[in-house]
């Protein structure tokens, strides 16, 4: 590896991303189509219900699916426009290879495969089973995430497999993990509707997951309280009725607070703490100092709002808790997220009608993406990799020996860690876009080019395959059959819509073929998707997320069936916890400490204000689909730094002047947006750029020490007007991210 083989300028030129418009007039055969294909959205984790229309093998536009019971056909603006990534100019159609001086060419299949396997081999052979490491992504289906977990275990034979869900849901996972002893939000979001009180922590909704709105207004239009906790004062936050401000970094000291006001004012539910739940004295003492004074100090927030939302959630008859990544980015998000399940615990409203707990899955697949096995740590059915009885299980339906099954890895950073200390000498990568959503993006591409072989599948050549030496070319979602799991817990059909164009192939074709070269073939014997999903049912069987009796025909019947389902009989779990046994060893629910602690970086003298990232409605992730769909870049088409007018007054700042930020890792420069709704010691940036337009450029590597998830949500930086004010934004080419 080395550096690009020719100038950034040139690879966009010729690979993108440009923008997609359909014709005035609509494709043709939109009209008319062949077929309406019943599927879901390829984004976020609401996997709203969609019909593509299609055309003579192309997809030419959608219609609603007013029959799913979630999203009842409303969509957003991602999901409106999703169907014209299909046929887009960008789109890889055969494999690619990297030479010097010219850029990527294509290549053959037969040369592209050789190549690689040739390359495992000669690392595995010079640096041992380990050196050649495999990222993957939660944007993959159930049995694309199973099988990428097979075959990095049992043809790539490494331990050092991992995910872009390290990124977004593993600090909830790993809390829920801890309170509950299974990972999945607690409740579907129709019991939204008849919540008295909704708590909305760390979580843009009506930007990053807008069809969830309609449960929340459902519930407001009943007379419903709502809490918004975010440091911006959000869409949501507007219509709120206390919008707790938060100072980023400072979550659990809120959420400890809360909980000492709900015992100090006697609003618990003891019958349930006393008969199903463990470790309340302990979380009690962890927080026995926290006072509203204190809290309001801490956070930022005045007193009397923490009062008033405290008194509210504790008063309430029924309630529901949601959080999302403003909560988990952090290297104590763990400790965030068992903070606010502490909440629900102490008023015992769980496990029952109209009462719940969810964590808002970011990414398409990002709850069945880390139940199967392509987490370092994890096998099939949300198994533990380093637990003897699992790994004897596992290994059995593989059908290969215990001990040759690797243990633990390293998570996606730690990766990048390892091929800076030279321990990692190649890698494979599928639906992962790290030189954009990994922080510190400077120190991420320096390991790009300390690889010795660096293989990618993907549709369109996003920033981190311009490294690559291989480029394979991959199939959207339309393009296989398969599954994916909702947000909810509902397991649903992603129908085949079109087959792959020209040269390019099925993401699970090009990983059957590389097992059958790295001479595994046998153990890769599935005659189409659904076979493959049927070894999942029985190697999830007895685990955590139990998907056996869950088949394709009841997923079709039904319109989704929610885990666990441990048999064909059962009728699926939509909300858990109704019996009042946990999946912890004692069967009770576990309260957990979650003390205050300070995050990685704090504000000092050179760095005095605080960063924080995040969404904007119309992108998604790093943006290698919705920076290449014309009217989504339109909408937004280049990030702004959000700035308040008392801050902006103090660095004597104008609206859309330049402005330089920098923290200890790079800077970069962003027009500013001037805004009353965002903290005065807080700068936003929304994060789906890349280049010098990439808000990971800044952001740091810290760690939570148990989800390994990093700390994009709080860093210190500091800013420096350019005198200079921006162009117009239609006049951006951000997009592209030179």
């Amino acid at each position: 590896m080395a550096k690009l083989p020719v100038s950034v300028e040139n690879i966009i030129a010729q690979f993108g991303p440009h923008k997609n418009y359909s014709p005035k007039e609509g494709y043709e055969g939109r009209d008319e189509p062949d077929a309406l294909v019943k599927t879901h959205c390829c984004f976020c984790g609401m996997q709203c219900g969609i019909q593509l229309s299609v055309k003579e093998n192309k997809v030419v536009g959608f219609e609603p699916w007013m029959e799913f019971p979630f999203n009842e056909g409303r969509l957003c603006p991602k999901g409106v426009q999703r169907y014209l990534q299909n046929n887009h100019p960008d789109r890889l159609l055969h494999p690619l290879k990297r030479i010097e001086g010219q850029g990527f060419v294509p290549t053959s299949w037969d040369d592209a495969m050789t190549k690689t396997v040739d390359e495992i081999k000669r690392i595995q052979e010079k640096y041992g089973k380990d050196a050649f490491s495999m990222l993957s992504g939660v944007s993959l289906t159930n049995e694309k995430s199973y099988l990428v977990g097979k075959f990095a275990r049992v043809a790539l034979k490494t331990k050092n497999l991992d995910y872009n869900g390290r990124l977004c849901m593993v600090s909830a996972g790993a809390g829920n993990k801890k309170a509950f002893g299974l990972d999945r939000g607690s409740n579907n979001y129709a019991d939204l509707e008849y919540a008295e009180v909704i708590i909305v922590a760390g979580a843009n909704i009506s930007e990053t997951f807008p069809t969830l709105t309609h449960w929340i207004w459902k519930a407001r239009d009943r007379g419903a309280k709502l809490i918004v906790i975010d440091p911006r004062m959000i869409p949501l936050a507007r219509t709120a009725d206390i919008h707790l401000e938060v100072r980023p970094g400072t979550d659990s000291a809120l959420y400890g607070a809360m909980l000492k006001y709900l015992v100090d004012h006697d609003m618990l539910d003891h019958d349930f703490i006393a008969n199903h739940t463990s470790g309340f004295q302990e979380t009690l003492d962890a927080v026995k100092d926290y006072t509203l004074e204190w809290a309001e100090e801490i956070t930022g927030i005045d007193k009397e709002k923490i009062r008033m939302a405290a008194q509210l959630w504790g008063k309430a008859n029924t309630s529901f808790l949601l959080h999302a990544r403003g909560i988990e980015h952090h290297s104590k998000g763990v400790d965030n997220v068992v903070g606010c399940i502490n909440l629900v615990l102490a008023t015992g409203r769980i496990g029952k009608p109209y009462c719940g707990y969810a964590t808002i899955t970011g990414q398409g697949n990002g709850q069945g993406g880390r139940e199967h096995g392509h987490k370092c740590d994890q096998l099939p059915g949300n198994r533990d990799i380093e637990n003897p009885e699992h790994r004897k299980y596992i290994a059995d339906v593989w059908g290969i020996d215990e001990k040759d099954l690797p243990g633990k890895g390293l998570s996606a950073f730690e990766i990048i860690e390892a091929i800076h200390r030279g321990e990692i000498k190649g890698l494979l990568s599928i639906c992962f876009n790290p030189l954009v959503s990994l922080p510190n993006s400077n120190y991420v591409r320096e390991a790009l080019e300390k690889l010795e072989y660096y293989v990618c599948i993907d549709f369109f050549l996003n920033e981190t395959a311009r490294h690559a030496d291989v480029v394979l070319a991959g199939s959207l979602q339309e393009e296989e059959e398969g599954t994916t799991t909702s947000a909810e817990g509902r397991v649903i059909r992603i129908r085949q819509a079109v087959t792959p164009p020209e040269d390019a192939r099925t993401d699970t074709s090009i990983l059957l073929e590389l097992a059958k070269r790295l001479g595994v073939e046998d153990k890769f014997t599935y005659e189409n998707c659904e076979a493959i999903f049927n070894e999942l049912r029985v190697a999830s069987k007895g685990g955590t997320a139990d998907y056996y009796g869950i088949t394709y025909k009841r997923i079709e019947d039904e319109m989704g069936v929610f885990w666990p389902c441990p048999s064909e009989g059962h009728p699926g779990t939509p909300r858990l916890w109704e019996d009042r046994k946990f999946k912890t060893p004692d069967g009770k629910a576990h309260f957990n400490p979650a003390p205050y602690k300070l995050p990685g970086e704090s504000p000092d003298a050179d760095f005095p204000v605080i960063l924080t990232t995040g969404r904007v409605v119309s992108q998604y992730l790093s943006g290698t689909q919705t920076r290449r769909i014309g009217k989504l870049v339109d909408q937004y088409p280049e990030p702004l730094v959000e700035i308040h007018p008392k801050l902006a007054q103090q660095y004597g700042i104008k609206q859309r002047e330049l402005v330089r930020v920098f923290t200890r890792r790079g800077e970069g420069v962003f027009p500013a947006n001037i805004v009353e709704t965002i903290r005065e010691d807080t700068v936003f940036i929304p994060y789906h750029w890349s280049g010098k337009k990439s808000a990971n450029q800044l952001t740091a590597g810290t760690l939570d020490p148990i989800s390994k998830i990093p700390e994009f949500k709080v860093c210190a930086c500091q800013l420096e007007p350019l005198g200079k004010i921006a162009a117009p934004s239609n006049e951006s080419t951000a997009y592209a991210s030179v």
